[in-house]
Parts: structure tokens; sequence; C-alpha cells
């Protein structure tokens, strides 16, 4: 299975992009691939909503 261990949003000329990395584990629970990354360019309306409404959220915790 893959787990994603952090990701991270920025803004680019392509557009809302998504960077991430995760590691891979066997059924043995063994890692088999760590830190591996990717990245996306955000173009569906469903996951730019997605990513709207968590730049809200953490903009309505940040304490002036």
């Amino acid at each position: 299975m893959n787990k994603i261990t952090s990701f991270t949003h920025h803004k680019t000329a392509e557009g809302d992009r998504i960077s991430y990395t995760y590691s891979t584990i066997n059924e043995s629970g063994e890692v088999t691939r760590q830190n591996a990354r990717g990245d996306i360019i955000i173009v569906d309306t469903k996951t730019q909503k997605h990513i709207d409404a968590l730049l809200t959220f953490l903009n309505s915790i940040i304490e002036e």
C-alpha cells in the first residue's frame, strides 16, 4: 500500500499544484519505498473546491 507522508499546495504559472511524498509498504509491513515524490496540477473543480475549503479553514485559525 502507499502511504502519503506529506504534501504541500502552491500556485505556479501552470496553476494550483500539489506536491507530495509517500512510502510504499508491503503486506508484511516492510517499507519497500521511502520518500518517493510526485506532483499534480489541479484541473478539476471538485478537487479545487477541496483545496479552497482547506485554505479557508487554515486562514480562519490564524491568530492576528
